[in-house]
Protein backbone atom coordinates (compact mmCIF):
# COMPACT_ATOMS: atom_id res chain seq x y z
CA UNK A 1 0.00 0.00 0.00
CA UNK A 2 1.65 2.79 1.46
CA UNK A 3 5.68 2.48 1.67
CA UNK A 4 7.33 6.07 1.79
CA UNK A 5 5.20 8.68 3.47
CA UNK A 6 5.75 12.63 3.38
CA UNK A 7 4.72 14.36 6.85
CA UNK A 8 4.78 18.16 6.54
CA UNK A 9 4.87 19.80 10.25
CA UNK A 10 4.69 23.50 10.96
CA UNK A 11 4.23 23.42 14.87
CA UNK A 12 0.81 23.90 14.65
CA UNK A 13 -1.70 21.23 16.44
CA UNK A 14 -3.00 20.18 13.10
CA UNK A 15 0.44 19.35 12.37
CA UNK A 16 1.47 17.33 15.09
CA UNK A 17 -1.75 15.56 14.51
CA UNK A 18 -0.39 14.49 11.12
CA UNK A 19 2.69 13.39 12.53
CA UNK A 20 0.82 11.36 15.28
CA UNK A 21 -1.01 9.71 12.50
CA UNK A 22 1.73 8.63 10.43
CA UNK A 23 3.76 7.60 13.55
CA UNK A 24 0.36 5.29 14.11
CA UNK A 25 0.31 4.39 10.06
CA UNK A 26 4.30 3.07 10.46
CA UNK A 27 3.36 0.80 13.45
CA UNK A 28 0.67 -0.92 11.64
CA UNK A 29 1.28 -0.80 8.34
CA UNK A 30 4.84 -1.51 7.71
CA UNK A 31 5.89 2.12 6.26
CA UNK A 32 9.10 1.92 5.48
CA UNK A 33 10.58 5.55 5.22
CA UNK A 34 8.92 8.83 6.39
CA UNK A 35 9.94 12.41 5.27
CA UNK A 36 9.09 15.29 7.61
CA UNK A 37 9.61 18.02 6.51
CA UNK A 38 9.45 21.67 7.27
CA UNK A 39 9.15 24.47 5.54
CA UNK A 40 9.61 28.30 6.10
CA UNK A 41 9.23 31.47 3.87
CA UNK A 42 11.71 32.90 1.67
CA UNK A 43 14.01 35.52 3.26
CA UNK A 44 14.16 38.56 1.55
CA UNK A 45 17.25 39.33 0.38
CA UNK A 46 17.04 43.28 0.87
CA UNK A 47 17.80 43.08 4.28
CA UNK A 48 21.31 43.15 3.75
CA UNK A 49 24.41 42.07 5.82
CA UNK A 50 24.29 41.46 9.05
CA UNK A 51 20.64 41.36 9.53
CA UNK A 52 19.96 38.88 6.39
CA UNK A 53 22.59 36.01 8.16
CA UNK A 54 20.85 37.09 11.53
CA UNK A 55 17.22 36.30 10.09
CA UNK A 56 18.46 33.18 8.18
CA UNK A 57 19.65 31.96 11.96
CA UNK A 58 16.65 32.67 13.48
CA UNK A 59 14.33 31.05 11.00
CA UNK A 60 16.41 27.74 10.88
CA UNK A 61 16.47 27.69 14.84
CA UNK A 62 12.85 28.10 14.55
CA UNK A 63 12.85 25.16 11.85
CA UNK A 64 15.13 22.68 13.74
CA UNK A 65 12.90 23.58 17.05
CA UNK A 66 9.45 22.66 14.72
CA UNK A 67 11.33 19.21 13.07
CA UNK A 68 12.21 18.22 16.67
CA UNK A 69 8.42 18.50 18.10
CA UNK A 70 7.51 17.33 15.07
CA UNK A 71 9.74 14.45 15.27
CA UNK A 72 8.66 13.42 19.20
CA UNK A 73 4.98 13.42 18.32
CA UNK A 74 6.19 11.29 15.30
CA UNK A 75 7.65 8.90 17.99
CA UNK A 76 9.49 5.99 18.13
CA UNK A 77 8.92 4.16 14.58
CA UNK A 78 10.10 1.01 13.31
CA UNK A 79 11.13 2.38 9.70
CA UNK A 80 13.68 5.01 8.39
CA UNK A 81 12.88 8.63 8.91
CA UNK A 82 14.35 11.49 6.71
CA UNK A 83 14.20 15.10 7.93
CA UNK A 84 14.17 18.39 5.36
CA UNK A 85 14.20 21.87 6.50
CA UNK A 86 13.27 23.75 3.23
CA UNK A 87 12.68 27.51 2.06
CA UNK A 88 10.21 28.14 -0.67
CA UNK A 89 6.18 28.32 -0.51
CA UNK A 90 4.89 25.82 1.63
CA UNK A 91 2.83 24.34 -0.84
CA UNK A 92 5.04 24.08 -4.09
CA UNK A 93 7.89 22.95 -2.02
CA UNK A 94 6.09 20.00 -0.17
CA UNK A 95 4.74 18.95 -4.06
CA UNK A 96 8.41 19.18 -5.17
CA UNK A 97 10.26 17.45 -2.25
CA UNK A 98 7.10 14.72 -2.46
CA UNK A 99 7.67 14.14 -6.31
CA UNK A 100 11.86 14.26 -6.00
CA UNK A 101 11.34 11.36 -3.12
CA UNK A 102 8.40 9.56 -4.63
CA UNK A 103 6.21 9.18 -1.95
CA UNK A 104 2.77 7.15 -1.62
CA UNK A 105 1.67 9.60 0.28
CA UNK A 106 1.46 13.21 1.68
CA UNK A 107 0.61 13.78 5.27
CA UNK A 108 -0.86 17.53 6.65
CA UNK A 109 -2.68 19.19 8.32
CA UNK A 110 -5.91 21.09 7.44
CA UNK A 111 -4.58 24.53 8.58
CA UNK A 112 -1.46 25.55 9.64
CA UNK A 113 0.05 28.52 11.35
CA UNK A 114 -0.59 31.04 8.57
CA UNK A 115 -4.34 31.05 9.00
CA UNK A 116 -4.87 34.90 8.30
CA UNK A 117 -3.07 34.10 4.70
CA UNK A 118 -4.72 31.05 3.90
CA UNK A 119 -8.07 32.63 4.07
CA UNK A 120 -7.16 35.16 1.62
CA UNK A 121 -5.03 33.02 -0.82
CA UNK A 122 -6.01 29.99 0.02
CA UNK A 123 -4.50 27.26 2.19
CA UNK A 124 -1.66 25.27 1.95
CA UNK A 125 -2.93 22.08 2.00
CA UNK A 126 -5.90 22.90 -0.92
CA UNK A 127 -2.72 23.69 -3.22
CA UNK A 128 -0.97 20.48 -2.07
CA UNK A 129 -4.78 18.40 -2.55
CA UNK A 130 -4.86 20.30 -6.35
CA UNK A 131 -2.07 19.54 -7.33
CA UNK A 132 0.10 16.66 -5.53
CA UNK A 133 1.17 13.80 -8.01
CA UNK A 134 -0.18 11.32 -4.71
CA UNK A 135 -2.79 10.93 -2.20
CA UNK A 136 -3.22 13.64 0.30
CA UNK A 137 -4.45 13.15 3.68
CA UNK A 138 -5.36 16.13 5.42
CA UNK A 139 -5.82 15.68 9.14
CA UNK A 140 -7.65 18.30 12.11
Amino acid sequence: MFEKILVAVDGSTHSHNAARIVGEMAKTYGIKKIFIVVVYEPIPTYLGEPNLQVVIDARLAEANQILADGLAVLGDVPCEVITEILEGPSAEAIIEVAATREVDLIVLGSRGRGQLTGLLLGSTSQKVVGHAHCPVLVTR
